[in-house]
């Protein structure tokens, strides 16, 4: 129980600063209804119990399902049941990702089911397992992360030619938030053990670095395609902002439980049937450790479940609110200095945050410390929200005005970093675009959408993700190259 005492210590500090924010805005320049506060804040309750459950029941369930399935792909010495496999997975463990539901929810509400929740679910799905295999096939292969990062970027450049704005932003929300709670830390487990497989007979654990980064590219590519050949050209979109709140404190809870249940009990089914199908032919793994992980599972499913009730029922309708009505204020500034805070609290509070911070500090013998990297996330990811309400402020600027250049960067310094902050770098995009991106601050962006006038909650309101998903590429990109000036200079030998 310790273990899961520090998981809710540690999502209670994520929860705790959109918290504080908003009741100072509520008693201050962004009154919000009683029950509608009310509310929120038991939807805050559910955030933080959920969570914590789910990356407890991650820890001890997922993480090890995904660490037996790739040593088993590794034992088989064959490079087509890596395939097979990552194909399969990969497509299972996208469906059944928290924040990908929430974001296929957002874009079915905003376009009034013109593209439908199911639909992105599966389109993102099926990118994501074609390109997990691809980023597993990679470690096996040896083929260098930048090229294959330029290559499939190219790709991408290409595709956004024929591209509606409207999907464009809907792709790149996309790939920020598939790469959430329950994705990353099995495609780390996963790159571990199939690492084992290379061709060099070298395992090495900075090869889990760069699979994030390949997987969800796919979903970029996919909502493209589905766009190219959908033939979805002109979509609409609006967002109900209900400022007085639903009736019922309770009633919207008790309304999601059924329907999120099924959900999840639906997306993780497969995941379960596949290790339990290898567990009796391949695995055979102690009844201990089996009993173990299936307890893992359920609390993955039971943390999902009132994570997402507590998101839906009372979190996203005050980011919503919030946005709208701070938007329609007066003086623009004060929505972009909530935009810019928000931006700041976030990544800070983010638990994958301190993660990848430590791995950071712990790869470079603590030459590159976690507060520098914090430091240069949060306030490029401040930047990444604020910019977001400039687009929207500004009728002529348009996402692809802010990504283009920004990829662009972004592979440009990839051939003069330090290869081993490639990864690293574009690993760090998702991260940044976890849970607490995913739900309030997308709601916020979208209510302030929706408030300004000549503004298209559609084109403008998604985005936000993809902008956060891009500047801590960029930032860790260019402290790859502030280390590597240090080092030449004998501030630090990597072989020590």
């Amino acid at each position: 129980m310790n273990i899961l005492t520090e998981k809710l210590k540690e999502v209670s500090l994520s929860v705790l600063p959109i918290v504080v924010i908003v009741l100072i805005l509520h008693f201050t320049i962004a009154p919000l209804e009683t029950n509608l506060l009310s509310r929120f804040l038991l939807g805050a309750l559910f955030i933080v119990v959920g969570l914590a459950i789910f990356l407890f029941g991650t820890d001890i369930g997922i993480s090890p399902i995904g660490t037996n399935l790739g040593k088993g792909m590794a034992k088989s010495n064959k490079v087509w049941i890596v395939a097979v496999a990552g194909i399969v997975l990969g497509f299972f463990i996208s469906i059944a990702e928290p924040d990908l539901h929430i974001l296929a929810n957002q874009i079915a509400d905003v376009t009034g089911g013109a593209i439908s929740n199911m639909s992105i679910l599966l389109y993102v799905s099926i990118g994501i397992a074609v390109m997990m295999t691809i980023g597993l096939l990679r470690i096996v292969f040896n083929i260098p992360l930048y090229k294959l990062l330029t290559g499939i970027y190219s790709v991408i450049f290409i595709l956004a030619l024929f591209t509606s704005n409207e999907f464009l932003a809907i792709a790149f929300d996309a790939s920020g938030a598939t790469t959430g709670a329950l994705t990353v830390p099995f495609m780390l487990a996963l790159a571990l053990g199939v690492s084992t497989l290379k061709k060099d007979g070298k395992a090495s654990e900075k090869d889990s670095f760069g699979l994030v980064a390949i997987s969800s590219s796919g979903a970029i590519i996919a909502v493209m395609m589905m766009n190219i050949f959908g033939g979805q050209d002109e979509l609409a979109g609006s967002l109900s902002v209900d400022t007085s709140g639903s009736d019922s404190i309770i009633a919207p809870f008790i309304h999601y439980f059924p329907i999120i249940m099924t959900e999840i009990l639906v997306a993780l089914v497969p995941i379960v049937s596949i290790f339990l199908l290898y567990q009796v032919f391949f695995l055979k793994l102690s009844k201990k450790k089996l009993v173990k992980i299936m307890k893992g599972i359920f609390y993955v499913f039971f943390g999902l479940v009132i994570f997402l009730v507590g998101v839906n029922a009372g979190f996203m309708d005050v980011g919503s609110v919030v946005g709208y009505t701070v938007a329609a204020l007066d003086n623009t500034f004060y929505v972009l200095i909530v935009a810019f805070v928000l931006g700041i609290v976030t990544i800070l509070a983010e638990p994958a945050v301190y993660v990848l911070t430590n791995q950071i500090e712990d790869v470079t013998n603590g030459y590159v410390t976690r507060k520098v990297v914090l430091t240069a996330l949060s306030i490029g990811v401040g930047l990444a929200v604020l910019l977001s309400m400039i687009r929207i402020l500004v009728p002529s600027l348009q996402l692809w005005h802010f990504l283009l250049p920004g990829y662009i960067l972004a592979i440009g310094l990839m051939y003069v970093t330090p290869k081993m902050f490639v990864g690293m770098s574009f690993d760090a995009g998702g991260v940044a675009s976890g849970p607490m991106t995913a739900t309030f601050i997308l709601a916020f962006v979208q209510g302030a959408a929706e408030s300004i006038e000549g503004a298209n909650v559609l084109l403008d309101g998604f985005g936000m993700i993809a902008m956060v998903a891009m500047m801590p590429i960029i930032t860790l990109e260019i402290l790859g190259i502030l280390f590597k000036i240090k080092s030449r200079k004998g501030g630090f030998h990597a072989n020590e």
